[in-house]
């Protein structure tokens, strides 16, 4: 018998705590949307646009439909298309690899390293040829990449970076904010990221002026003025609820942030069961904890431990990107990415947001160190 005992259901993930926290705040914004008959773009949009710049210290920010639409038109901003490569990190959502497809450029996978599980600077310069353009480094799970590892060769090699931000809201790498660092950084607001959106939406930053501009055009319909199409462009404006909710969750981001690296530091230090493993954390990545991932030598024995005990975690991703089955026209097969497969069939997600209670944390943990995966 635990110590702890947690009779409710501890979900990888539960949004209610929080939007009930912030229920009239929201629907006071949502009531003035709707008194300006502001939907589409407009004065909400460009408001958060400014808040979320200032936040990522960038000289702007543009908001879009999605995140998987912020990565396809920084691509089209970038001049990437059919005949080019771009190499990203066979351990990511396969949205990165979106970006670069729906331009007709050919993803490049390359592994990641055994310990951080983010893109291994080490195995990209022998993925670069003649029609390589850019390296996508993504901040996965909330904590930030190699950027001077990664930087370094796109400088060496004349690569642009693009940096992955969608899970790293409020991330830092060297203590300056993720999002500033490549041309483009590229961030998802799905309901359940760190600063997630009343529905969909998703941002670019960048410090590039003419990328910005270039940026405003592509997402409406390739306007700079009503009716007057300059090139080919998309429907991916951000919406006004959206933003507006956005608006309001910015205010709590870094609190919220903060509460998640508490929960962190709280397993980080609390488990200590040998057949658990959990990801390397650099001394220059401050991590947002979007996702605590661990391994473990039997993940499905584990996963059915803990449901017996009310814990329910997550699993992200049971698939690397090479091997899916959309990308089996580019040959990869298994061990070309050996670290992101290994990952693939051994991690799961433990339950991470900052509602957690540190009861629910502390069981958590008892229940983990109590494991036995002979």
């Amino acid at each position: 018998m635990f110590r702890s005992i947690v009779k409710q259901k501890i979900p990888f993930l539960d949004l209610k705590i929080q939007h009930q926290q912030i229920k009239n705040e929201i629907f006071q914004a949502f009531e003035k949307v709707y008194e300006n008959t502001s939907f589409s773009g407009g004065a909400f949009v460009e408001e958060f646009e400014k808040d979320f710049a200032e936040f990522c210290r960038t000289d702007y920010a543009i908001g879009v439909n999605n995140g998987t639409s912020a990565l396809h038109l920084a691509m089209i901003a970038l001049g990437i298309g059919e005949g080019d490569e771009v190499i990203i990190p066979a351990n990511t959502f396969i949205a990165t690899a979106w970006g670069v497809s729906y331009t007709g450029a050919k993803p490049v996978f390359v592994d990641c390293t055994a310990d951080t599980w983010q893109i291994d600077p080490s195995k990209v310069e022998e993925k670069i040829t003649p029609a390589t353009k850019a390296i996508i480094g993504v901040h996965l799970y909330g904590q930030p990449f190699d950027v001077e590892g990664v930087s370094s060769i796109c400088k060496r090699h004349k690569l642009f970076l693009l940096e992955d931000a969608a899970q790293a809201q409020g991330a830092k790498y060297e203590n300056i904010p993720v999002g500033g660092f490549g041309e483009m950084g590229c961030f998802s607001f799905y309901p359940g990221k760190n600063l997630g959106a009343c529905g969909e939406a998703g941002g670019i930053t960048t410090n590039n002026k003419d990328y910005y501009n270039e940026l405003q055009r592509l997402r409406n319909h390739g306007c700079k003025e009503r009716y007057y199409h300059d090139i080919l462009g998309y429907n991916m404006r951000m919406g006004g609820l959206e933003a507006a909710s956005l608006g309001v969750k910015i205010k709590y981001l870094q609190g919220w942030n903060q509460r998640r690296k508490e929960i962190a530091k709280k397993y980080h230090n609390g488990i200590n069961n040998p057949a658990i493993k959990m990801q390397s954390q650099p001394d220059w990545a401050d991590s947002v904890y979007h996702l605590f991932v661990i391994v473990t030598k039997n993940r499905e024995n584990l996963m059915e431990y803990l449901n017996k005990q009310n814990i329910f975690p997550g699993l992200h991703y049971p698939v690397p990107c090479h091997l899916q089955k959309a990308y089996t026209h580019l040959g990869y097969k298994k061990g070309d990415c050996l670290n992101a497969e290994y990952l693939s069939n051994h991690c799961l997600s433990l339950p991470m947001y900052s509602e957690l209670t540190d009861e629910n944390v502390e069981y958590i943990i008892e229940v983990l160190n109590a494991y036995d995966d002979e």
